[in-house]
């Protein structure tokens, strides 16, 4: 017994990855398929950055994981380097997802538990700091009823890995907080959830690692269904037309009647689990898996449409834009993907994995990459240094790029700032207009001088 304890407990640490989860080599092959530009694809369902409302003060400029229902990540606003910083937080630990922004605020999940509510222009406290003593790996999501909401996982007991997937007393909730204050609203209590909450309307939808997925009132934390899909959540849900769509561990995509929670299909060609969100756009689910592939479905009949090796591992969601498919890989590789074939548009290898979604914002799509991902990997997983880059979404020419970066997607924005996420550091960033810049340069080498002074550390 002894002896089988000790050979299981060292199978367990094999599995165990970079940000909490496992990697493992399936004994299959995915699946390659070229798809068609013209099969169960709507060029119509195109998620272009719509323009940013023309309001003084936009009450929730980006309210959740992804920016929008179909988690897209485009940004309506057209902001661009070069930047300078306005403040910098150090949350003590690691921020593995992106923060969202509303009421002048930006919001913060720590993966220890510590939650910061932070003035958008000045960095200061919007509310007394909370600490909740959970393992956060999610996104906050903010209402426009005032609310802002947070999932949470189990307790934290050991520092060194705060967010176990084998942890001994598994429990969470989800949490309701006033916007503005910081006071405790209502809890949703389940098993831990990981997911980032979607908004949708009046309701609130989340995975749990007990294999469901829940509604819930969005004012009273009230469940309004739960629909089982027989596996542990760790991704979070993206709508479109009616339809939740939502990935398990056994490496299965569902698509539910957003109001039933009724099961419409289920497809499982990958070989391996899903960490990443699907995106919906173009009436297709795109969504990368653990094997490498990038697989492409009919959002109304679950068909696969397409699916594309890419590398050792894919942990990444993808970002939406002009017809393209983004996303990156553990083997350091980041694609730009045509929407409808799955071919390669553009590639660009990247000084380490690519563990983050990408966000694109003012024609240009950015991606951060992460120096220590996957130390425990079975496949080859590059490792090198954190960093934010920015590229021309069209075209792949490198505009930017910033020493800071991790496990995160890069950055979110409001009308007037960009956010900037590196491991533990948060940035407020300011685009620099272009005669302001001009000021800043000497001898035509202004572009440059400028980036150079807006490089920011990370620890």
């Amino acid at each position: 017994m002894r002896r089988f304890l000790l050979i299981a407990g060292a199978l367990v640490l094999l599995l165990v990855a970079g940000a909490g989860a496992y990697m493992y080599v399936s004994d299959e092959d995915p699946p390659e398929k070229r798809g068609s530009a013209t099969v169960e694809f709507d060029p119509q369902d195109t998620p272009k950055p719509a323009p940013a409302p023309k309001q003084k003060v936009i009450k929730v400029p980006w309210p959740m994981f992804g920016y929008d229902v179909g988690r897209t990540k485009v940004s309506p606003y057209p902001h661009r380097p070069p930047y300078r910083t306005l403040w910098r937080l150090d949350a003590g630990d690691t921020v593995e997802f992106p923060p969202s922004v509303g009421y002048g605020n930006v919001y913060i999940a720590q993966q220890k538990g510590r939650f910061f509510a932070l003035d958008g222009k000045t960095g200061k406290p919007a509310f007394k700091t909370k600490n909740f003593n959970r393992c956060a790996a999610s996104s906050p999501t903010v209402g426009r009823n005032g609310l802002v909401y947070q999932s949470y996982m189990h307790p934290v007991s050991d520092l060194s890995n705060p967010c176990p997937q084998d942890a001994a007393s598994p429990d969470g909730f989800l949490l309701a907080m006033d916007a503005r204050t910081g006071r405790e609203r209502w809890r949703f209590e389940s098993m831990p959830i990981e997911s980032s909450p979607l908004l949708r309307g009046q309701r609130l939808f989340i995975g749990s690692w007990d294999g469901n997925v829940y509604a819930i009132n969005a004012r009273t934390g009230r469940q309004i269904w739960s629909s089982s899909i027989g596996s542990k959540v760790n991704a979070s849900p993206a709508y479109a037309d009616g339809r939740l769509f939502v990935a398990d561990y056994t490496g299965t995509l569902h698509a539910l009647d957003a109001r039933t929670g009724r099961r419409l299909w289920s497809a499982s060609e990958a070989t391996e689990f899903y960490y990443a969100t699907p995106a919906v756009a173009y009436g297709r689910v795109f969504i990368g898996s653990t094997d490498g592939t990038m697989y492409a479905y009919g959002a109304k009949t679950g068909n696969l449409l397409w699916a594309r090796p890419l590398g050792t591992y894919v942990y990444a969601a993808a970002a939406l834009f002009d017809r393209k498919v983004y996303v990156g890989s553990y083997d350091g590789q980041f694609y730009a993907l045509d929407a409808g074939t799955g071919d390669t548009v553009w590639q660009k290898e990247m000084p380490s994995s690519v563990h983050a979604p990408p966000v694109v914002m003012g024609g240009l799509v950015y991606v951060s990459t992460c120096a220590t991902c996957g130390s425990a990997a079975q496949r080859y997983v590059k490792n090198g240094v954190d960093s934010t880059t920015a590229f021309n979404a069209r075209t792949g020419r490198q505009v930017w790029r910033n020493n800071a970066g991790k496990y995160s997607s890069p950055i979110v924005a409001d009308q007037d700032r960009v956010y900037l996420t590196g491991r533990s550091m948060v940035f407020g960033l300011r685009p620099i207009k272009p005669k302001a810049a001009a000021k800043r340069g000497k001898n035509g080498q202004r572009a440059q001088q400028v980036q150079s002074q807006v490089t920011v550390p990370d620890r």
